[in-house]
């Protein structure tokens, strides 16, 4: 496998971040940026055996945005 692509959205629930893998069944959370990395990397690891692990992690953070109105 070359890569896994994760949807970062915010955490409705406490402000944090949830990272939802894109094919795959895993999902992690963190309350910052820098935790959220470092628990996609371990969640991966968890998830693949050691030969089947992807090259690259991408990680990609959406936001909605909603118009006001006025």
């Amino acid at each position: 496998m070359r890569e896994i692509v994760f949807e970062i959205t915010e955490d409705p629930s406490d402000g944090g971040f949830i990272a939802r893998a894109l094919g795959h069944s895993i999902v992690t959370d963190a309350a910052a940026w820098p935790e959220l990395r470092l628990n996609v990397r371990e969640a991966v690891q968890c998830h693949f055996d050691p030969y089947q692990m992807p090259d690259v992690n991408r990680i990609h953070l959406v936001l909605d945005e909603f118009p006001t109105t006025t």
